[in-house]
C-alpha cells in the first residue's frame, strides 16, 4: 500500500493525541487544530502528523505521493451511524402525495411508506439490489462518508431480510470503508401478519435472529418504537431477544409521536436512540445517566416536516449527540453528511464545532468504531477529507449548497470511483 504525505494543509482539523470516546455539552464545542500543517498515512492508517514549522522530512519513504494542500483543510471523514441505503427503487410518488397534502401515517395506511419498499424489494434479486446499493455506497463516500452503518427492515419477511443482510456483508467486503450492519425486522408489520403482529415477532425471534446469528449478518439489531409500529413493551422483547444472539441494540425513537423508546433503548444498554422528534426533558434526564447516544436525524425532519428534536437543550444539559443522515428512499432520500451538518447549524443553532463532532467522533461511537474513525488521531484509518481552497471549517455548513471538497481519501489512498 502506498505512502502518502499531505504537506501544506491550511488547517487540519480535530486533532487528538489521545482521541476522546465522545465529546458531551461544551466539550462539543471544541475542534482543536493545527493550522499550517502535515500529516502522513502508511499502510492505511494516519502515521503522524504536525506544524509545517517542525516538519522533520521523510526520506525514507519509497513510493511516497505528496500532495500539496496549500490553501485546504484536511479532515476526518463523516462517520453516518444511521441509514437505510440497501432497498429498491424509490418512493417519489409519496413524496408528491405529502406535498398534495397526506401525511406519512397517511401515506402509510394507503399501502406506502415501509410497506411500499417492501413490495419493491421482495421483487428485486439480491444481485440487483447489491449493485444499486453499491452506487449509493460510492455516492456517499464521495460526498465525504468514510464509515457507514446500514440496516434491514425493508424486507419483513425472512429471506428478504436476510438477502439485505447478504447484501451489506457483500458492501462490507468490498472493504472501501468500515460498514456496520444493522438487522431492523421489526420496521414495519407486513401485509401478511396484519392482524397477527405476536405471530411476527415470533417469526422475528424463532427464526430471524437464529439464521442472522448462523451466517453471522449483523452487528447490531433495531426497532421502530412507533405508534402503529411497535410498543416499548415489544420493542424491549425484541432486543432482548437480540441480546442473546449477540446483537446490540439500537431504537427509531419518538419520531412521530411519544412511546417511551427512549426509555426503553436505555433500559436494554442500547448504543443509541435515534430521531428524537418528541424527546421530552425526562428523557433528556435518562440519557444524562446513560451511555446509549442520542442520535439526530435531520434529513427526515426537514423532508416530513416534523417538529425538531431538542439538540441545542441536549448539549446544554451535558449530554453528547450525534447527527447521522438517515438515508432512504421515504423520509430522507440524502447521504450527505455535509448537508446534515448545515442543518444542524441552521435549524438546531448548533455550532460549527459541535456539529461537526456530531457527524464525526460521536456518530462513530453510535457505530461502535470510535477506534477507527472520528477525528485525527495516530492509528486511525486515514480516511481524510481534503477540502478545495476555503477560509475556515465554518464555511462548510455556512455554503449549505457548494461542493467543497478537492479529494477524499480512503484507506490512505486518493478514493478515484
Amino acid at each position: 500500500m502506498q505512502k502518502l504525505l499531505l504537506k501544506n494543509i491550511k488547517n487540519l482539523v480535530s486533532v487528538y493525541e489521545k482521541a476522546p470516546i465522545t465529546l458531551k455539552g461544551k466539550e462539543m464545542g471544541k475542534l482543536p487544530c493545527i493550522e499550517n500543517a502535515w500529516l502522513a498515512c502508511d499502510s492505511g492508517l494516519i502515521a503522524d502528523y504536525g506544524s509545517m514549522d517542525d516538519f522533520p522530512g521523510i526520506t525514507n519513504w519509497k513510493d511516497l505521493e505528496v500532495i500539496d494542500c496549500s490553501g485546504k483543510l484536511v479532515l476526518p471523514c463523516f462517520a453516518d451511524s444511521h441509514t437505510h441505503i440497501v432497498y429498491a427503487g424509490n418512493r417519489e410518488q409519496e413524496f408528491v402525495d405529502r406535498i398534495n397534502g397526506l401525511s406519512y401515517e397517511e401515506v402509510a395506511k394507503r399501502g406506502g411508506g415501509i410497506l411500499n419498499s417492501a413490495k419493491n424489494l421482495r421483487q428485486t434479486s439480491e444481485d440487483d439490489l447489491f449493485e444499486q446499493s453499491k452506487q449509493r455506497l460510492i455516492e456517499i463516500i464521495k460526498q465525504g462518508t468514510g464509515s457507514v452503518e446500514i440496516k434491514s427492515g425493508y424486507g419483513l419477511d425472512l429471506e428478504s431480510e436476510l438477502n439485505m443482510l447478504r447484501v451489506i456483508k457483500r458492501l462490507k467486503a468490498l472493504n472501501w470503508i468500515p460498514v456496520k450492519a444493522t438487522f431492523l425486522g421489526a420496521h414495519a408489520l407486513p401485509q401478511e401478519f396484519k392482524t397477527n403482529k405476536q405471530g411476527y415477532i415470533d417469526l422475528i425471534i424463532n427464526e430471524m435472529l437464529p439464521a442472522i446469528e448462523k451466517e453471522k449478518l449483523a452487528d447490531f439489531i433495531d426497532v421502530f418504537c412507533e405508534k402503529d409500529y411497535f410498543t416499548a413493551e415489544e420493542t424491549k422483547q425484541i432486543l432482548m431477544a437480540g441480546k442473546k444472539h449477540g446483537l446490540i441494540g439500537k431504537v427509531h425513537a419518538e419520531q412521530l409521536s411519544h412511546t417511551n423508546g427512549i426509555k426503553t433503548a436505555i433500559e436494554c444498554d442500547a448504543i443509541s436512540a435515534d430521531h428524537l422528534e418528541f424527546c421530552n426533558d425526562a428523557d433528556i434526564a435518562l440519557f444524562t445517566k446513560s451511555k446509549t447516544m442520542p442520535t439526530i436525524l435531520p434529513g427526515a425532519a426537514f423532508f416530513l416536516n416534523l417538529p425538531l428534536p431538542p439538540a441545542r437543550k441536549m448539549i446544554d444539559s451535558g449530554l453528547a449527540i450525534a447527527f447521522a443522515s438517515d438515508y432512504n428512499p421515504g423520509s430522507s432520500p440524502s447521504g450527505n453528511m455535509k448537508l446534515m451538518m448545515s442543518l444542524a447549524c441552521i435549524q438546531y443553532k448548533l455550532t460549527p464545532e459541535e456539529a461537526f463532532n456530531a457527524v464525526t467522533i460521536n456518530s462513530a461511537y453510535a457505530m461502535q468504531l470510535e477506534k477507527e474513525v472520528g477525528c485525527i488521531s495516530n492509528g486511525k484509518l486515514a480516511n481524510l477529507i481534503i477540502t478545495k481552497e476555503i477560509s475556515s471549517y465554518g464555511y462548510l455548513p455556512y455554503a449549505f449548497g457548494s461542493e467543497l471538497f478537492d479529494k477524499i481519501i480512503i484507506n490512505g489512498e486518493i478514493w478515484r470511483l
